[in-house]
């Protein structure tokens, strides 16, 4: 697999892991007030996730892809 191919795969899968830790924040928002002490553990979560992906993106997006 070549570094271009590595790199969509990254940005695939993170997206994937973003995604979710997305839908897990959105689960907790919807069950509030129940579980409002994990907030900031759920959120932590994804903001890193998403960082992670933006990053991935701009790698891949200077590597012409």
């Amino acid at each position: 697999m070549d570094d271009m191919e590595q790199l969509k795969a990254q940005v695939k899968k993170l997206n994937a892991q973003a995604t979710a830790l997305k839908m897990d924040l959105h689960d907790l928002a919807e069950d509030l007030p129940t579980g409002w002490e994990n907030i900031p553990q759920v959120a932590d979560k994804a903001y890193q996730a998403y960082e992670r992906l933006s990053e991935a993106r701009k790698r891949l997006a200077v590597a012409g892809g």
